[in-house]
């Protein structure tokens, strides 16, 4: 079978080709932080491209389809796209986080990103700029599971809800994903600029 046609398949195809171009550069070279760093890499994109999809693609489509009234709606959406989307996109936001704590613990960062590098004599502007782009992460993913998800349960029907309960839901988040989508550019700044240098 081929695992093209499975989105299982190729996610699998994608980690061994990705473990085996690895070994075969440098065998000793991918160890844990290698891994824990590419692991919050993937996860992340996964995270922030559902995000960048919902904000930019789906919530202005289904506005649009709602004023449409002789038009297909976004009944669709709402139930074959949208539920997996939050799947995905609550779970790799909890990968990423979870990765990068891994990586900046094992690193010896992780107390020192949390305490934007003031733990020490001066400041550890590494530190800084990557406890900064953590904190961003951790409000960005206290949304997901706090405010999106639980609004979005009630929204796509999986939970009872009244009317009005449904549009607060719906205020609720798409406030919190559109603060997401905001807080995303400087958290991505901030993940790049700590290790590549700063562009200004």
């Amino acid at each position: 079978m081929n695992p093209l046609l499975t989105v299982r398949g190729a996610i699998t195809s994608g980690f061994v080709a990705a473990v085996a171009l690895s070994l075969l550069i440098s065998p000793t070279a991918f160890g844990e932080l290698a891994l824990a760093r590419w692991l919050h890499i993937v996860s992340g994109i996964a995270w922030i491209g559902l995000l960048y999809y919902f904000n930019l693609v789906q919530v202005p489509a289904l506005a649009e389809a709602a004023q449409d009234k002789g038009g297909p709606g976004g009944a669709a959406i709402t139930r074959y796209v949208a539920p997996r989307a939050l799947f995905w996109f609550r779970w790799a936001a909890l990968a990423t986080w979870f990765t990068g704590a891994w990586y900046l613990g094992r690193s010896g960062n992780f107390t020192g990103a949390f305490t934007l590098g003031l733990g020490g004599d001066g400041i550890n502007y590494y530190q800084l700029i990557i406890g900064i782009g953590a904190w961003l992460g951790t409000i960005m993913l206290f949304n997901v599971w706090a405010l999106i998800w639980p609004s979005q349960k009630k929204v796509l029907g999986l939970v009872a809800a009244s009317d009005e309960e449904k549009a607060s839901a719906r205020r609720v988040a798409l406030l919190a994903s559109r603060t997401n989508f905001v807080l995303s550019i400087p958290m991505l700044l901030c993940m790049g600029s700590a290790t590549h240098g700063l562009p200004f």
